[in-house]
């Protein structure tokens, strides 16, 4: 962050529009770097970014050592079922200063699997406690007590294959390992690995966008509530089996990125960090900063320096430990403001730069993504931002927070906005471009028609909206269903405009690629703790008699067109966007994108302005391969003609049908 508060910061200098918060940003980089340097005294980040080597349980080979940070103790002890939960003398932490407690025991006092946890007595009050850099958390089958689990095993995880190449344009896939599963109940790893990873590396994803890592207590929260930051979900098996999972991938070519939820943790007092010490600002503000209004959550204060570090640290746990390529942030629009987004529209600079941002979040998250790259240039920070802050995926020394990519959101819901309001002879093609493809040219974007977000309960996928109760009774391959065919076509047409106009990246969530029936819905009281919901139906993508087996076909031979011929080196450019037709062709890199939405208009000859020369056909929607009605002979080339003086190209675009093309003379 070498940067001089004198120079321009190029986030300016690109955009007219932020030179009014010049010195806002310029304050910004300086806070950064003046965070970093009382953090470093000048040493890299990844060399102190090391809470998790010195708290928490260690076994040195001679003796266990366990060290834990609590401020305002007076007490504390190791309990658990080699003392009979009971806390005495022999069990108590030395206070070494600095809020730090230590206890150190011989080898054989502890064993592997044995459960425990710390009870920390401060004035007037105990509690029973986690550690707060614990990394094995287990729930007890009957009491659903949450408790440590002492974890080392007798032989340690061999790596096998190397983390591939950094993706330059990130085909995510996004999934959840407990719901990965056909069976009514929590997945695993191991079945993750065995039965999903050969799908995702068949339909051509280069990053797998893991959700629920980190533990939480309550699975019903998706793994947003997380308790235990250093812990993989137990529901899902042991660490040795999750890194199998991410040395799996690996091997397969495939990087994995975490969720990781540093924007809040659960308020739970027994299994996570709140009141840890007896304080409710020992991590978080105090008062009502500290609660999310929304959320019901823990706010974590960011301009401490030991939850900077704790954080931090956090990150590098799960690359150094994990081996996993990166994360996606988050929640960020919740870190990056005291209002956390909340009812809040963002509809001019100004709500960017104000009184309401929280400056010690940005502050952290622009350490984070540091240390992130400084670990492994080759990893990925995604950051998950509603609000649009400008420079969040720019790099630091532009002026930047240091993200990769930043999210588009706001897809999604345009989608969703216009299945519920506008008839289908009402879509506007030219908005659609607009919505689809207006992003900061100085930042890099990931976009998607929809994430686990429009699967949840209560919402609806792009299926479901399409074909609704159809989805059960009309997706036979046997039968004729105009409903159906509607939902599939503009099924494969909105997801294939969405990526091809994508900004650097596409999402897509696990099960959506074929038009999964089902929401998602973890066991809870209101559902009687159902696991019908959270799971997903693989076999309906593999029954030959059954449509959804198209819908997957179409993914894969898109994603495979985006990756070969590597559409996102150049920005999409319109050729037509004609309202009246619905009919939107744009041309990116070597290939040419043509969309028909109207319901009722084919048109023979439809002409557009074009490089001269021979075209072929690569992918139409219509295949019979896709579940089309075969009305465009891919096999016939296309040339150019002159009309007008100009090169004019005319394809057979039929109703609702999607075509790319290349010029291959």
């Amino acid at each position: 962050m070498n940067m001089e508060s004198t120079k321009t910061p190029a986030i300016v200098a690109s955009d007219a529009g932020l030179k009014p918060y010049e010195s806002v940003i310029c304050r910004r980089i300086a806070r950064a770097r003046q965070a970093e340097q009382r953090l470093t005294s000048g040493r890299p980040l990844s060399e102190i970014a090391n809470s998790y080597l010195y708290y928490g349980l260690h076994n040195t080979g001679q003796a266990w050592t366990l060290r834990e940070w609590a401020p305002n103790a007076l007490y504390v002890y190791l309990i658990g079922e080699f003392n009979g939960w009971k806390p005495d003398s022999r069990w108590g932490f030395k206070n070494i200063g600095g809020g730090r407690w230590e206890l150190v025991l011989p080898s054989e006092s502890l064993r592997h699997g044995d459960l425990y946890k710390l009870l920390v007595v401060w004035d007037n009050g105990s509690g029973e406690r986690i550690p707060s850099h614990c990394r094995r958390v287990v729930q007890d089958e009957s009491t659903h007590i949450f408790s440590a689990q002492v974890w080392q095993p007798p032989q340690q995880y061999s790596w096998k294959n190397a983390s591939p190449e950094r993706a330059e344009n990130p085909l995510i896939y996004e999934a959840h390992v407990g719901m990965a599963t056909e069976e009514y109940r929590a997945g695993t790893y191991v079945e993750f690995t065995k039965n999903v990873l050969p799908r995702i590396a068949k339909l051509g994803y280069n990053v797998l966008q893991l959700m629920a890592i980190q533990e939480h207590p309550y699975y019903g929260s998706f793994g947003y509530q997380v308790s235990n930051f250093y812990a993989p979900s137990f529901r899902f098996g042991t660490p040795e089996e999750l890194k199998a999972l991410v040395d799996e991938a690996h091997g397969l070519g495939i990087a994995v990125i975490m969720d990781i939820v540093h924007s809040h943790a659960v308020k739970n007092d027994n299994e996570g960090l709140s009141h840890f010490d007896g304080t409710e600002y020992q991590y978080f503000h105090a008062g009502a900063r500290g609660r999310h209004p929304v959320w019901d959550s823990r706010c974590f204060d960011y301009g401490k320096a030991e939850v900077v570090s704790f954080l931090l640290s956090n990150c590098k746990y799960w690359m150094e430990e994990f081996r996993f390529d990166g994360f996606r942030f988050d929640g960020v629009t919740s870190m990056m403001y005291l209002h956390h987004g909340v009812g809040v529209d963002f509809v001019s600079y100004d709500m960017y730069y104000g009184e309401q941002s929280d400056e010690d979040a940005i502050t952290y998250l622009t350490l984070a993504t540091k240390l992130v790259h400084e670990i492994n240039p080759a990893a990925l920070c995604i950051a998950e931002d509603v609000s649009g802050m400008p420079g969040l995926a720019a790099p630091v020394g532009d002026g930047g927070m240091g993200f990769d990519f930043r999210m588009s959101m706001g897809i999604a819901d345009f989608w969703i906005k216009t299945l519920k309001t506008k008839k289908d002879e009402q879509w506007h093609v030219g908005d659609m471009f607009y919505e689809l493809t207006n992003k900061r040219t100085d930042e890099k974007t990931i976009s998607y028609a929809e994430c686990h977000d429009q699967a949840m309960v209560g919402d609806k996928t792009i299926a479901f909206w399409l074909l609704d109760k159809e989805m059960y009774t009309g997706m036979s391959v046997f039968e004729t269903n105009m409903l159906v065919d509607r939902g599939v076509a503009l099924h494969k047409l909105i997801r294939f405009v969405t990526l091809s106009t994508a900004g650097n990246g596409y999402l897509n969530f696990m099960g959506n690629e074929f038009g999964h029936p089902e929401w998602i819905d973890f066991p809870r009281e209101g559902n009687g703790w159902s696991y019908h919901y959270a799971r997903r139906q693989w076999h309906l993508a593999d029954d030959a008699n059954l449509r959804y087996r198209f819908l997957q076909a179409w993914d894969k031979a898109a994603v495979t067109l985006a990756k070969e011929e590597e559409i996102y080196a150049e920005r999409p450019f319109a050729i037509v966007q004609n309202n009246v037709d619905q009919v939107l062709v744009f041309k990116r890199g070597s290939v040419v994108f043509a969309f028909n939405f109207s319901p009722t208009k084919s048109f023979t000859g439809y002409g557009f302005e074009i490089d001269a020369g021979k075209y072929e056909t690569l992918l139409c929607s219509d295949g019979k391969a896709f579940g089309g009605f075969e009305r465009v002979d891919e096999k016939i080339p296309h040339f150019t003609s002159v009309v007008g003086g100009k090169n004019i190209l005319k394809i057979y675009l039929p109703s609702r049908v999607a075509v790319a093309l290349k010029k291959i003379d």
